[in-house]
């Protein structure tokens, strides 16, 4: 939910500012999550000097990885982007929407009788079939369509693609020229594995592919697959969780800035003796008279139940007064209790907001402990939350969450 640019959500108080109708506002949530735009920003462009002389494109698929791709395209656009990377013709819309002059290649292939929604938004399909190219075909001689292609070809991942042998049967057709195949591209499976040695055995092949596509831009490099270094990174780029600031190197320290940032209100504080339990379950015992926080948030928010602990594992942790607090018994769907014990007496009251992400806690760390990766966190979080954009286009820059004040009740 994104209160900055709906104003059916603030409050008309009249002399007020927007900073404090805002305010109001964010009483009605019980969470807030906050995109940076300017770090995201800062990340296409480290990433884009990194693969130099390359493009360096966006991937934004995924709503923006959940971060809102309207806002994302706009910020990176303005920034310098021209070309983004979607998965479905839906969203290449949203993103023609926000940003008029950007290539979009949408990842999901063309289906027969689709070719009129690419054309009406003047947007690319990533073909990896000889019958999607057959098709594509077809509407372009029937239209006149001129609007471009890329061409996947499989060199390992065994998911999309041509196979070399199909790709090798299309170069006749790049030799004849006016081809419309404006990019070849292939996927890297473990680039974020430095010294796996099938990066090296899918930079063989598709260097060798590649080089037949004679005037055709090339790209193999994700993410990760930029700080494989320059022989990965051809002639255009497209880093995706990299850019909201999952660590594209986790063989070593993250170089992104994080992005995003989600707070949950406490809608409760209470003590529990020695001996009792919290949550569904009783997994949790207390082993000592206990302070709990309630937290405003849970699965249903995106903040995976494997977060939970129990009296045999520790779970995650919540930044509450600046100070680590531990997650108690079972996340549950929309509550998660955590123990404030060892805070100052008044450091967690009702409505006081704690960082679930953010404040030194990592998407990876979360992930971490999740059981997954930081694509899904990110893709995940936030859909019961107020949505905040500060920095690059943001209609209403949030520079500071009142995190020590409880909202009015």
């Amino acid at each position: 939910m994104n209160i900055a640019s709906d104003p059916k959500l603030v409050p008309q108080t009249g002399p007020l500012s927007a900073e404090a109708n805002q305010a109001a506002a964010l009483a009605a949530f019980g969470g807030v999550l906050t995109v940076d735009l300017d770090a995201l920003v800062a990340n296409w462009r480290k990433l884009e000097k990194t693969a130099v002389p390359a493009e360096c494109s966006a991937v934004i698929k995924a709503n923006a990885y959940g971060c809102g791709a309207d806002p994302v395209a706009r910020a990176l656009s303005k920034a310098g982007c021209k070309t983004f990377f979607v998965a479905t013709i839906e969203e290449a819309r949203v993103v023609r929407a926000a940003v008029a002059e950007p290539t979009i290649y949408v990842l999901g292939g063309y289906f027969q009788n689709t070719g009129d929604h690419y054309a009406a938004i003047n947007c690319r399909p990533v073909i990896g079939d000889l019958n999607e190219l057959a098709e594509w075909d077809v509407f372009c001689r029937r239209t006149g369509w001129s609007g471009g292609v890329a061409i996947h070809v499989d060199t390992g991942m065994n998911r999309l693609g041509l196979t070399l042998q199909e790709a090798q049967a299309i170069i006749p057709r790049i030799n004849a020229g006016d081809h419309g195949i404006t990019l070849v591209m292939s996927h890297l499976v473990s680039a974020e594995q430095l010294n796996s040695p099938v990066n090296a055995r899918q930079l063989a092949a598709f260097r060798g592919i590649a080089s037949e596509f004679t005037g055709v831009p090339a790209s193999l490099a994700n993410s990760s697959g930029i700080f494989l270094g320059a022989p990965f990174q051809f002639d255009l780029v497209r880093p995706g969780a990299a850019l909201y600031g999952v660590n594209p190197t986790p063989e070593a320290d993250n170089p992104m800035q994080p992005v995003v940032d989600v707070k949950a209100r406490i809608v409760q504080t209470r003590n529990v003796e020695r001996g009792e339990t919290v949550g569904y379950g009783g997994t949790w015992t207390a082993r000592r008279p206990t302070r709990l926080a309630i937290i405003a948030a849970g699965y249903a928010d995106g903040y995976f139940r494997a977060a939970s602990a129990n009296d045999g594992t520790r779970g995650a942790e919540v930044m509450v007064a600046g100070k680590r607090c531990p997650v108690a018994g079972r996340v549950s769907m929309d509550l998660i209790a955590i123990d404030v014990t060892d805070l100052a007496p008044n450091a967690a009251r009702r409505g006081h907001m704690v960082t679930l992400l953010g404040d030194g806690i990592t998407v990876d760390e979360l992930a971490h402990h999740f059981g997954t990766i930081g694509y899904e966190v990110l893709t995940s979080l936030g859909h019961r939350y107020a949505r905040l954009y500060k920095g690059g286009n943001a209609e209403l820059p949030v520079e500071k969450l009142a995190t020590e004040q409880p909202a009015a009740r």
